[in-house]
């Protein structure tokens, strides 16, 4: 007994009683028929005693966490894993990314909450994982002051795409762990931060800059797209020869398995939002209209101005030409740029010009839009295109990047066909459809045929609050934009 009393004795003094339940791997002393286990360094016990024996063992102190998947938004319940990024036994830190996961409508990116080591992995690649449940286990050291385990487990982790809420001053102040991190770190608070992403969400950049007045610092400027001058003649790039091939279509070679048997598969991922959203576009009454496109002055000022852009490292299409049109027919036509509330009683005109493109990925169609189109340059759009057409064909387009559109263009042309009739995506009330661009004969005003470059253009709206002679009037104001592109310089902002 006397041991005992003493080991208890040294435990208190130290101040580091430790229950046994929690205690798993460390090496350290450890009393075997007491509740209680004394932590301290082996060379401060200098006593022993027979009966009551004391040795030296190896438990873990290690406590097991399950890290559930939060909500990540939009009214998400259920995510496909499609990557893994760890694996059992490694070791992770705090922001560090888990796992990839596809919902009907982005990909995002988990990161993890916890420093320590991967003990468990809940899901294999392409099963479905539930918001709220465990994604998976970690082990963490318990002598650093985490969180109880009750509290770990029960409260739903917080990724680092995921809009957490915090109450300040009587509003809420909507920004990622990372931010509130940064913040933290920095000692600023975030009801003093003015938020400039979406629903006023502060950003990284939003403290970097509010940390820049405070100190006099200059920060360098946001990523865009850097202004290169154009090369000397004798460094140009050569020119591509005018005479090309003619593209035949390839067939894509997939290998053919014949089972004999049917096969059946759940509806997931895009497919899934495809369904719930044309669903919903079949109660629009669609309006439909169509036209061609002489683009013979376009398809000249692109060729020149191709060199110029890809010297800045930006692909140029005929896409950012039909886009900055469309957006200044809309500041004509707001009515185009609206939305119909679901009772039809309430018409919201949208202040920005949030451009979708529909994109033909191997995930599934996607319609990722460019922002603000009504302040952005035709390069600054091209720039903007070229970053959402890599993030799509990796599959990685984010959920910004596929929410908030409020009108659509699909170049189905460049796939094949000239005139479709193109489905209205709710919200929305209007989307053209742009068929593949052909050499044509016509006449001119002499009634001399000439070489044509001609598109074929259709349009769908909802006839419930728009009338023929409005799209008509709008198709009009954009054809002459494209036809005559000099004439754009006179609306351009």
């Amino acid at each position: 007994m006397a041991a005992v009393t003493a080991a208890r004795s040294s435990c208190r003094a130290a101040g580091r009683l430790v229950c046994i339940h929690r205690v798993r791997s460390c090496s350290s002393i450890r009393f075997i028929k007491s509740k209680y286990v004394c932590v301290f360094d082996k060379s401060a016990l200098k006593f022993s005693h027979q009966q009551r024996l004391f040795r030296t063992s190896a438990v873990s102190c290690g406590q097991i966490v399950q890290f559930k998947l939060s909500d990540i938004g939009e009214g998400i319940t259920e995510v496909t894993v499609k990557e893994w990024y760890i694996k059992e036994g490694d070791s992770v830190s705090q922001f560090d990314s888990i796992c990839e996961v596809q919902s009907d409508k982005a990909s995002v990116t988990i990161t993890s909450r916890y420093d320590g080591i991967i003990r468990k992995l809940h899901y294999n690649l392409d099963e479905i994982a539930y918001v709220g449940k465990p994604l998976v286990d970690i082990e963490i050291d318990a002598s650093k002051g985490v969180a109880p385990e009750e509290d770990v487990v029960e409260t739903p982790p917080m990724s680092h795409e995921e809009h957490t809420h915090q109450e300040i001053k009587g509003h809420k102040t909507l920004a990622t762990p990372a931010v509130r991190r940064l913040a933290m770190e920095n000692n600023i608070k975030l009801s003093e931060v003015v938020g400039t992403g979406k629903d006023n969400r502060i950003l990284k950049e939003d403290i970097l800059n509010y940390l820049a007045k405070q100190t006099g610092a200059i920060l360098p400027p946001s990523p865009k797209a850097e202004i290169i001058p154009p090369l000397p003649k004798s460094e140009t790039l050569p020119a591509a020869p005018k005479d090309k091939a003619r593209k035949i279509p390839v067939p894509v070679s997939r290998p053919i398995v014949f089972s004999g048997k049917d096969k059946t598969e759940p509806v997931t991922g895009f497919h899934k939002a495809m369904v719930k959203t044309m669903s919903a576009a079949l109660k629009i009454p669609h309006f439909g209209y169509c036209d061609e496109i002489d683009l013979t002055q376009l398809v000249q000022l692109r060729e020149e101005l191709k060199p110029l852009a890809q010297i800045r490292g930006v692909k140029l299409s005929f896409m950012p030409f039909f886009i900055k049109a469309a957006s200044l027919g809309l500041l004509q036509y707001p009515i185009l740029n609206a939305s119909l509330d679901e009772s039809c009683q309430n018409i919201t005109y949208k202040a920005s010009h949030n451009i979708g493109v529909a994109m033909d990925t191997e995930q599934g169609l996607i319609v990722p839009n460019v922002k603000n189109v009504q302040v952005l340059s035709v390069f600054e759009i091209a720039s903007e295109l070229n970053r959402l057409q890599s993030l799509g064909s990796a599959g990685q387009l984010g959920t910004n990047d596929l929410t908030g559109g409020t009108f659509t263009l699909s170049n189905i042309g460049t796939i094949g066909g000239t005139y479709t009739k193109p489905v209205i995506l709710p919200p929305e009330v209007a989307i053209g459809a742009l068929g593949k661009i052909q050499v044509l004969p016509r006449f001119n005003g002499k009634g001399e045929v000439f070489k044509a470059q001609i598109m074929n253009v259709s349009w769908s709206a909802d006839h419930r609050i728009i009338d023929g002679a409005t799209m008509a009037r709008f198709s009009n104001l954009w054809k002459s934009y494209l036809e005559n592109p000099a004439s754009m310089l006179l609306d351009l902002k």
